[in-house]
This record gives structure tokens, sequence and C-alpha cells, in this order.
């Protein structure tokens, strides 16, 4: 952070952050809290296989995909916290649902509906964020809101495992359903949608922000182009590129994620509470992860390496443990590890967009990327699921995800040289130079 933003009010993070967090915090866990279900009685009392249980976690990324594109569209054109507040009133109904399914196919159209619901947020709340933060401030930022995962997690275990321990599955769902209505209370009073409309805002605060943030917008929209169509943004090589590298690290994050429940079921034989308590370790160490390499590469610039680094050390962990299972403890051990590099490289992918494409492509990247490459969270527990159905174990399907975030890993590879801090912007993917009293905040 340079000298000036450190002398800057930050009201901005204390008033910001928190409530995007919360909000993210009750999303995750009406999506994951299934593999808690599944590891506490789901499967048997609707009579579905480990394959189908594996089909319903994941159907809910199909549904994630219709409304990508709106909900970054809605954040751009200042309508952010309307389309988040009509979002939470749908999701909430929906996530209660999921404790009154009597079949199969109910439980695949609630998930589905879930996911259609849910899918428009996150590109809404980065798209809010960055009406927030500077480009140099935008990865410690992405990393805080990002941190709602690891929380998520950690509440979801104990929360979850105690409900369906005193109760059943169906009330883990009921009840954790709830808690997202109760999120109104939370975000109407509390979000600001842009700093121009903040009251709580100082003014110094508020023409820093508004100022940088204009400053390097004008200096994107002076590089590139800013009219194109849909189709042209899917001709551009670095737009696939990062829905490769996500698609990837989703199949690797929702794999783990949803079956960890049931890993830990399997290597400690502990009952589902102990389970729940058990999980929310990894996801500490996520809180780690996403701290040390957000910080690091807003110091260094460097998105490409510190979003390199950690998909590499969630494969090698993630194979180990499966290695290892034989000591219960090592195999752990390596869970963990797979926790600290779970959501790493998350904050600081989402930095990059804005480094590779303009204003209007940048928008409507952010929906397109999320959107596909957030079908790695069907694939992810799919694979595990089939994998167990078929073989009686889950070790062929773990393997599996560790060769998808090794592919991860070398897509990443391949990114321009501006992704680790070198002064160029690229456009349509092409290059083109910044002058170099620019290049800090392309960062």
């Amino acid at each position: 952070m340079t000298n000036l933003s450190r002398s800057i009010p930050n009201g901005r993070w204390l008033h910001i952050i928190p409530p995007c967090i919360i909000i993210y915090i009750v999303a995750f866990m009406d999506r994951t809290n299934i593999g808690f279900a599944m590891a506490g009685g789901m499967n048997k009392a609707l009579g579905i296989s480990a394959t189908v249980s594996g089909i319903a976690a994941g159907i809910f990324f199909f549904g994630y995909l219709f409304l990508q594109i709106p909900g970054g569209k809605m954040a751009e054109r200042g309508s952010g916290k309307t389309f988040i507040t009509v979002s939470i009133l749908v999701w909430g109904v929906i996530a209660v649902l999921n404790g009154f399914v009597q079949n199969t196919w109910q439980l695949l159209l609630v998930r589905f509906l879930l996911g259609v619901a849910e899918g428009g947020v996150w590109p809404c709340i980065l798209g809010m964020l960055a009406n927030w933060f500077p480009s140099k401030e935008l990865g410690r930022a992405n990393a805080y809101f990002i941190m709602n995962i690891a929380i998520a997690s950690i509440i979801t275990g104990p929360l979850s495992g105690w409900i369906i321990s005193v109760s059943n599955w169906r009330y883990a769902f009921i009840v954790e359903g709830l808690l997202t209505l109760a999120l109104l209370a939370v975000w109407i009073p509390f979000m600001s949608e842009t700093p121009q409309g903040a009251k709580w805002l100082s003014k110094v605060e508020k023409d820093y922000i508004v100022n940088t943030i204009s400053a390097e917008r004008a200096l994107t929209a002076k590089q590139g182009k800013q009219n194109i169509t849909l189709g042209q943004i899917f001709s551009i090589a670095n737009m696939w590129r990062l829905i490769g590298i996500y698609f990837c690290y989703q199949v690797g994050i929702y794999g783990f994620s949803m079956w960890l429940p049931t890993l830990l079921k399997e290597l400690t034989h502990s009952g589902i509470a102990g389970v729940g308590w058990l999980s929310t370790i990894p996801y500490i160490g996520t809180i780690i992860g996403l701290f040390v390499f957000g910080n690091l590469s807003d110091r260094s610039g460097n998105r490409k390496f510190y979003v390199s680094l950690p998909l590499i050390g969630f494969a090698i962990c993630f194979m180990l443990a499966t290695v290892t299972k034989s000591n219960i403890w090592l195999s752990f051990a390596f869970l963990t590890g797979c926790g600290v590099f779970l959501q790493s490289a998350s904050s600081i992918f989402w930095t990059i967009p804005p480094l590779l494409f303009t204003g209007e492509v940048c928008g409507a990247s952010r929906g397109i990327i999320g959107g596909l490459g957030n079908l790695g969270g069907f694939l992810g527990p799919y694979i595990v699921g089939w994998f167990i159905t078929t073989t009686g174990n889950s070790n062929a399907g773990i393997y599996l995800l560790v060769v998808f975030l090794l592919a991860g890993f070398l897509i990443t590879l391949t990114l321009p040289s501006v992704t680790t801090g070198k002064s160029s912007l690229i456009t349509m993917g092409k290059s083109s130079t910044v002058p170099a009293e620019n290049a800090t905040n392309m960062k």
C-alpha cells in the first residue's frame, strides 16, 4: 500500500467488507450443508446412491449459470444492493424447501433452483467491491471477502453436525435456510452501493476512492475497446484461459468440500458431530492461506505466481492425504494442508480480469468466468460419488481431482506477462504498453 493510501481513513474496510462476508457465509452454508446431510442419513432416507448424491450436490452449479452475467451487470449499473436483496429472499425460501424433499427428483429440482437463486450474488458482490477498492487494494479486499467461505465451513460443520445429531438431516436444511432470511437485517441497513451515496464516508476517503478508481478506469478505457458484443468476448483467448483455470480449480474445491465430511467419517470412524468439529480445522487453514497469499500478491503485484502456487500446493496435499490414509493423523494433516491452499488463489484470481480486459468486457467476464468455471463444482462432487459407487472407495476419484488441479496450474503458467505485475494491458488478446507512471495502478 502506498503512503498516500495509508494516510486515508479506512471506513470502507469496516463498512463494506463485513456485510459482504456475512451474506456469503450463509450462502455458502446453504450450498454445502448437503455434504453433512449426505453423511448424516439423507442418502439412506431417500434411497439414493453416492453417485446420485454427488449429482444432487453438483446440480446446484447448472442453476448457478443463469444469473452470473446479470449479477455482474447489476453491480456495474449501480443496482447491486437491490439485486442481492431479492436474491436473499428467494434463496432463503428455497434453502428451507431442501428440508421437505421426499424423493430424488424433488432434491435435484430444489438444488437446481437454489443455484439459480444464488447465482448472481458472487459476481454482483465482486463488482460492488471493485467500486470501493482501487486496484492496489483489491487483492486484499477480495481475500477478506472470500474468507467467508472458510468461516462458513467452520460454522457449517459443527452446526450441521449438531443439528443432525439432535434431530435429523432435514432440520439442518430448515434451520440454516431460515438464517438466510435473517440476513436482510444486516444487508439492507449496512451496505452502501457506491462511495458517492455513502453518508457515513468522510470526504477525504470518498475523494481518494472515487478519484483513484476513476483514473484507473480512464486508463483502461484509453488503452482498449469499449463496445464489444458477447460473441467477441467469447473469441478472446485469455477469457478461455481464465475459464479453464477457474473450472479446474472449482473441480478440486467442491470435490474436496462436498465429500470432506464423508472422507473424515471414513478416515476417523467418528460420529457426525465429531466429523463436524474435525472439519473446521482445514478451514482454519483456509483463513490463514487467504490472508497470507492475498497480502503477498498485493505487495508483489505478481498475480500469476500467487494463483499458480496454491493450485499446485492443493494438488500435492490432496494426493498425499489419499496416499497416507493408513496413518490417520498424517492423512488429516495433509487434508489440513489442502485447507490452507483451498481458496488462497481465489481472491487473487479475481484481480486478473481488470488487468486483461477493458471496462465493459471486464464486467461481463466476471459472469462468464464464474458461470462456466463453476460447472467444475458439479464435476468435482460427481467424480468422487461415481467412484465411490463403482469401486467402493474414493481414492480414484480424488486422484482425478488432483489431475484437474494440476491442469489448472499448467494453464495459469500460460497467462500473459501483465499478470506478473509488468506494465502492459491486454485488450482483445493484444498487449498495449501502459505508461510507467501508471504501472502501479495495474498491479
